[in-house]
């Protein structure tokens, strides 16, 4: 595989960095991870920590050289996530679960896979466009998708940041069966939490990822928000690939699912199933399989 990878993190204005971010590799897979530890509750770089291992020792076990199915993992990993930061905060005895967004990639066999839980985005990236860009789990998301409010005053909304799902609340969060993309020469898959992507205009985050390296991409737009932001500026923390192979054959499988068809509404698993956090695979593989074929239904 051929790729250049580079992450950045700053505390901003902050007490303490509650962001964490990383990336695993064998011969045949990339895992890349961007969790958000939500300050408003206590622990929350606690949780973004824990979330972040637990996914990457997910990888690190089942990623021999490849995951088998990369959809399955992340749908796995991610959800389990949300468990183990409730069965932690039982261990430690603590008063409210510490808690976190987080957005996970696998790039496999040309190819990224992506899911998320909470504000914490991917962008997908093609000669100077945005080809994908994840939907918010947010209130304000939720406005803009119902038609109550423009896109671009979603920033200065003064809900912007409420968050409707994130891992370790007293709500189960509602995980979607991954999208998937075939990656083409030079696109770019970026990772990064709200205190990144929050102060810069889309325009602007295309800009800077054009005319420079990558490395100097990324610091240039993480400098440029924490400017933005000013006495207010988050922790700010992206982590970006950029992808250096032709464009692998085309295979029949999930389609890429283009901005302006993400939805925010997904099934709650935790609605219909109590056990959801006790799954066997062929029970999340069911699951997705029954997900898929609604969402088809939906589409045709």
């Amino acid at each position: 595989m051929k790729f250049t990878l580079h992450q950045e993190t700053h505390v901003g204005k902050r007490p303490s960095n509650q962001d964490r971010l990383g990336h695993w590799r064998t011969p045949e897979s990339v895992l890349l991870v961007v969790a958000d530890g939500m300050g408003g509750h206590a622990h929350g770089e606690v949780a973004a920590e824990l979330t972040m291992r637990h996914i990457a020792a997910a990888f690190k076990r089942d990623a021999q050289p490849r995951l088998a199915n990369p959809d399955l993992f992340l749908f796995r990993a991610v959800g389990r996530s949300h468990g183990m930061l409730l069965r932690e905060a039982q261990a430690l005895r603590l008063d409210d679960s510490p808690r976190t967004t987080v957005v996970a990639c696998v790039v496999q066999e040309g190819r990224a896979y992506w899911s998320h839980v909470g504000d914490s985005r991917l962008y997908l990236v093609r000669q100077g466009e945005v080809l994908v860009r994840t939907r918010d789990h947010t209130l304000v998301q939720q406005m803009v998708d119902e038609g109550k409010l423009r896109d671009e005053d979603a920033g200065r909304h003064p809900a912007h940041n409420r968050l409707l799902q994130c891992l370790g609340g007293a709500q189960t969060p509602r995980i979607l069966p991954t999208a998937h993309a075939r990656l083409e020469r030079d696109d770019i898959v970026l990772l990064c939490s709200d205190g990144f992507w929050g102060p810069l205009s889309e325009r602007e985050i295309l800009s800077g990822l054009q005319g420079s390296g990558l490395a100097e991409a990324i610091a240039r737009l993480a400098a440029l928000a924490q400017e933005r932001a000013g006495a207010e500026c988050d922790n700010v923390s992206a982590l970006a690939l950029a992808w250096g192979e032709d464009a692998a054959p085309y295979r029949d499988g999930p389609r890429t699912v283009p901005l302006a068809e993400m939805s925010t509404e997904i099934q709650d698993f935790g609605a219909t199933d109590p056990d959801f956090l006790r799954m066997t695979d062929d029970d999340i593989e069911r699951a997705i399989a029954e997900i898929k074929t609604a969402l088809k239904r939906r589409d045709s």
